[in-house]
């Protein structure tokens, strides 16, 4: 299969408007989300990493330059044509009341139900599997107000890839999970991207299971902008180490990992 952009950042600049003008948090951004591949995002708090996330979703518009989806401009989409492109999870807690796990995985599936939304067989099986792709099938029927955050996360996952959208956004995905459990996300994320094509693009402050998994990694910084590469290559070319490495914490570079020093 091969892969081909389907997401493109053109002189890019996001951040936000105030009343006294414009907020910068990076501009100039060049790069492009491809088809078959999982890439991760990294970068300090503070770095602009949910912003550029909710920019290249639609959620807030770029101070300047384009995002294109599938070849055009994402502000020419409708909110219900892009439903249909890109499938996200965000870090915001959503409060659910009164509604099981399957009934908000089945929530995946409005673009496609019409106004009533009556899920056919073939919406039913999409459900049922992304639910099993993620292990909370055993869940479906409990209500979200009395599972764990973490059991959450992986429902609001499950949501995103019964929606069957080539493009996947996640932001901090692993966030409420388990050491266990995050290896398990990002090699199923992976796996999606590569057996299926799917572009998956995600932030993660999990550094080490990152640079094992995906085939992309950008790292973000205010000062040094945006460094796109493969693990091996930022690796080898030593930007790991210099976005990351300060007192008490070195990047080896000879095994990809991070190391507390004290």
């Amino acid at each position: 299969m091969k892969n081909h952009p389907e997401i493109e950042l053109k002189n890019l600049s996001i951040g936000y408007k105030e009343r006294r003008g414009e907020a910068t948090v990076i501009s100039g951004i060049e790069a492009s989300l491809c088809s078959g591949e999982l890439t991760c995002l990294l970068g300090p708090n503070g770095a602009g990493k949910s912003t550029l996330l909710r920019t290249l979703c639609g959620f807030q518009p770029p101070l300047a330059g384009d995002v294109r989806v599938a070849g055009r401009n994402i502000m020419d989409y409708s909110e219900k044509e892009l439903s249909k492109i890109i499938g996200v999870v965000l870090t915001d807690r959503v409060i659910l009341n009164n509604v099981t796990v399957r009934q908000v995985v089945e929530m995946g599936r409005s673009p496609y139900t019409g106004f009533w939304g009556r899920l056919g067989s073939e919406d039913c099986e999409l459900v049922d599997e992304a639910m099993a792709l993620v292990g909370i099938t055993e869940l479906q029927n409990k209500a979200m107000s009395s599972i764990s955050d973490g059991e959450r996360q992986k429902t609001m996952i499950a949501k995103a890839l019964a929606q069957s959208t080539p493009v996947i956004v996640l932001d901090e995905p692993s966030a409420f999970l388990d050491y266990p459990s995050k290896a398990d996300l990002m090699r199923l994320l992976a796996e999606l991207a590569r057996s299926k094509g799917k572009t998956i693009f995600q932030s993660t402050h999990d550094l080490d299971i990152a640079l094992q998994t995906a085939d992309k990694i950008w790292l973000l910084d205010r000062d040094k902008g945006l460094t796109i590469g493969t693990p091996d290559e930022l690796s080898d070319n030593g930007e790991l180490g210099r976005y990351f490495d300060r007192d008490g914490l070195v990047f080896r570079q000879e095994d990809r990992r991070f190391e507390v020093t004290v």
